[in-house]
């Protein structure tokens, strides 16, 4: 059985990039932490997604950081830049979560989408934050 007095302490990492969405789907997880018995206790604002993985880290080093979550919007432009920037993010993500032995919730739509389709993909910072829940409540087991 779970306890369920032990806080689940999580780390964001937001890009200010696309900031009117990102905050967004920064205040919908720390609302749903908060839902699921979790808290969001830091957050790191960096320039872009691409920038994500330094801070990841040093969130995962820090022994009162749980897991973290990842909130970006990677919108569609005219070149395939979209492309390459989620792919290296999200491989750079996921195997920051295997090196630390942390749960990372990739909350970053895209890419290929645009600004309106962002726009309806807010809440899927919600199913990040349940990602490291879950993930962090069954790793203890």
């Amino acid at each position: 059985m779970v306890e369920k007095d032990t806080t689940i302490r999580i780390g964001a990492v937001v890009s200010e990039f696309n900031y009117d969405i990102t905050m967004m789907m920064l205040e919908r997880a720390r609302e749903h932490a908060h839902f699921l018995g979790a808290e969001i206790t830091q957050v790191v604002k960096v320039p872009g997604v691409f920038d994500m993985g330094l801070p990841i880290k040093k969130l995962l080093e820090r022994k009162d950081i749980d897991g973290v979550v990842a909130l970006g919007a990677v919108i569609e432009g005219e070149t395939e830049h979209d492309e390459i920037v989620i792919q290296h993010a999200a491989r750079k993500i996921a195997d920051l979560a295997i090196e630390y032995d942390k749960p990372i919730g990739l909350g970053i739509s895209g890419p290929g989408m645009t600004r309106l389709q962002a726009e309806e993909r807010i809440e899927r910072a919600k199913t990040a934050v349940e990602a490291v829940v879950k993930l962090h409540r069954r790793l203890k087991l």
